[in-house]
């Protein structure tokens, strides 16, 4: 992964509010063509492992997301989607984030599933991210539901 220092790298470090510290590549842009999601190397710069992969950074859906945390969303999602399927999710997110690793790689290595855990939802920005990016999973579905469910509701109201 090459680091873009073009005008998307300005959007990046003025979106995360920081100069990112390892190598990306935009994974997700909205219709506008900003940067919506970030693909992180498994390693940072100095070589410390980097457990999440994709990485939210838009705005506007950190802040529906950050109102779905605030109301409970991680217990609720949790018990609709059950410990077993979540296993499973981050299984799945650890052996994609373990292949862009080479083999021949014998230091530290990053470790568990989506936002770093091996159980439950540790955050749901970084099921969300991984789903906007492609990925199966069952957490940025139901992330993405209740957003939908949320703009219905706001529309309704404002006509």
């Amino acid at each position: 992964m090459q680091e873009d220092y073009s005008q998307d790298a300005v959007i990046v470090e003025n979106l995360l509010g920081r100069k990112p510290q390892g190598s990306y590549e935009i994974a997700v842009r909205k219709p506008d063509g900003t940067p919506r999601v970030i693909k992180n190397s498994p390693f940072l710069s100095d070589g410390t492992p980097m457990p999440t992969t994709y990485w939210l950074i838009d705005p506007e859906d950190k802040l529906h997301i950050s109102r779905l945390e605030s109301s409970g969303a991680i217990n609720q999602a949790e018990l609709e989607i059950g410990l077993e399927k979540l296993q499973e999710v981050h299984l799945d997110y650890e052996k994609q984030r373990n292949d862009l690793i080479d083999e021949n790689y014998d230091g530290p290595r990053p470790s568990g599933g989506v936002g770093g855990t091996r159980q439950g939802i540790k955050c749901l920005h970084a099921h969300y991210a991984w789903f906007l990016a492609g990925g199966d999973d069952p957490v940025g579905l139901w992330i993405e539901d209740r957003i939908c469910e949320e703009s219905q509701r706001n529309q309704e109201i404002n006509g």
